[in-house]
């Protein structure tokens, strides 16, 4: 899909839906615009479904101030209009109330971006705008003087949050970015305290996956190929849906043969990715064109040292990472499906992926398939992609359970003894 080239009032249609179905506004709430190269600024309607709109209702608003559609603009035009105005690089402005981003509004904070590296990567630094009345222009004003300060994130004290961009995916991305990052936080806080990551270890994060890898043209595709790309496509479309992805963080990865495996590309929208957006790699060869994910070296030190592994995940999905930022223990012995799915779950500090991939490889066994790295992400291996997506699934619904629990409750774990009477029933090397 080559968003840019859709017309302003799908782009806006198209993410406002995305908004809404993933509970991030409300019906009446939140608006999104898009100033175009002849100036004119397209933005959602006042008082109009946000989950059934269509590009007929979106409304385009002329440099002269006359609006064009059937219905009145956003009441927040005021703010998106003087943002144009005062930023020259921005084409794009999304406003919306994310249930933990307006968690952070009230109380008149902003999440910490460092507890994983993406946020402080993709959101820079974040904005706090005092209160004033929505769709004032004493609003409007007190918005500006944050984003003149180049910032392109700015929450709104007891309203919502608003991103800008020089596109709309990207003014999306932002937004995404930083409710999971807040939605984090605040699950990590039941848990204990989140530990922020420092300069130095953001540092190394954006410094993976720049290892080049050569490239080739490739002269065919088997039919098993053709099959596993439509199968990885499928499951990192259901992974987004799910929340275990974000739009551009999550990778699948599935074993070809003994020397190449095919594996998700960077910086391609998840929730649209496409068969011919995976890509190959051939030993230490990459499809030509494509970029792959920034782990693709940790998956092949996988691939080449565990011949029973042919399938990889890597995720952060908010349940597991609240564990990974706070440092905590987690222990799969909370009913039987979580103990068999993922026996022992192994753990490494930050950056082990990056620094020493090796380590992790050779943590993987059929008593560890999934690995937690602290603040950065989760990695689950099995023998097919669906067992390796059901163990990532498992270990969200293991950390989401525990999370739960101890909000109402004194946890009691499944015994030594009934772990003994599992691996007897289920034939599970103890």
């Amino acid at each position: 899909m080559n968003f840019n080239l859709m017309h302003p009032a799908e782009q806006i249609v198209l993410l406002i839906n995305r908004v809404y179905q993933k509970g991030l506004t409300t019906t009446s709430g939140g608006n999104l615009s898009i100033l175009d190269s002849e100036g004119n600024i397209w933005i959602t309607p006042s008082g109009i479904d946000k989950g059934s709109l269509t590009p007929a209702d979106i409304c385009k608003v002329l440099p002269d101030g006359t609006v064009v559609g059937k219905h009145k603009p956003s009441v927040e035009l005021p703010f998106h209009r003087l943002v144009y105005q005062t930023r020259p690089d921005v084409s794009a402005v999304l406003h919306a109330h994310p249930p933990a981003l307006v968690s952070y509004s009230l109380i008149r904070q902003i999440p910490d971006t460092n507890i994983i590296p993406t946020p402080h990567q993709v959101c820079g630094q974040v904005g706090i705008a005092p209160y004033e009345v929505p769709g004032s222009d004493a609003l409007a004003q007190r918005i500006v003087k944050e984003i003149k300060k180049g910032l392109n994130v700015v929450i709104m004290e007891n309203h919502g949050v608003i991103t800008c961009a020089d596109n709309l995916f990207e003014a999306f991305k932002r937004f995404e970015t930083l409710n999971f990052a807040a939605s984090i936080s605040i699950t990590a806080s039941i848990l204990g305290k989140p530990e922020a990551l420092t300069d130095e270890q953001i540092e190394l994060n954006s410094r993976k996956g720049l290892t080049s890898l050569g490239e080739f043209i490739p002269t065919s595709y088997s039919s098993e190929e053709r099959k596993l790309r439509k199968e990885m496509c499928a499951l990192i479309h259901r992974s987004y849906d799910q929340g275990l992805f974000t739009s551009t963080q999550g990778t699948f990865s599935v074993r070809l043969s003994e020397n190449s495996f095919l594996i998700t590309p960077y910086g391609v929208d998840r929730k649209y990715i496409e068969p011919e957006d995976i890509v190959r790699i051939e030993h230490n060869w990459r499809e030509a064109g494509k970029r792959p994910s920034r782990s693709v070296a940790l998956h092949k030190m996988i691939y080449d040292n565990h011949p029973e592994v042919n399938a990889i995940t890597v995720a952060h999905p908010k349940h597991l990472m609240a564990f990974g930022v706070t440092h905590t223990a987690i222990d799969s012995r909370t009913i039987p499906e979580s103990y068999i799915a993922m026996r022992d779950i192994g753990r490494v500090p930050f950056g082990t992926n990056i620094t020493s991939p090796k380590t992790i490889s050779d943590m993987i066994s059929d008593k560890s398939p999934v690995v937690l790295v602290e603040n950065d992400s989760v990695i689950s291996t099995g023998s097919t992609l669906i067992n390796a997506f059901d163990r990532l699934e498992v270990a969200e619904f293991t950390a989401n359970t525990i999370i739960h629990a101890k909000m109402i409750g004194d946890i009691v774990m499944i015994s030594d003894k009934e772990v003994e009477d599992i691996n007897k029933a289920f034939n599970l090397k103890p």
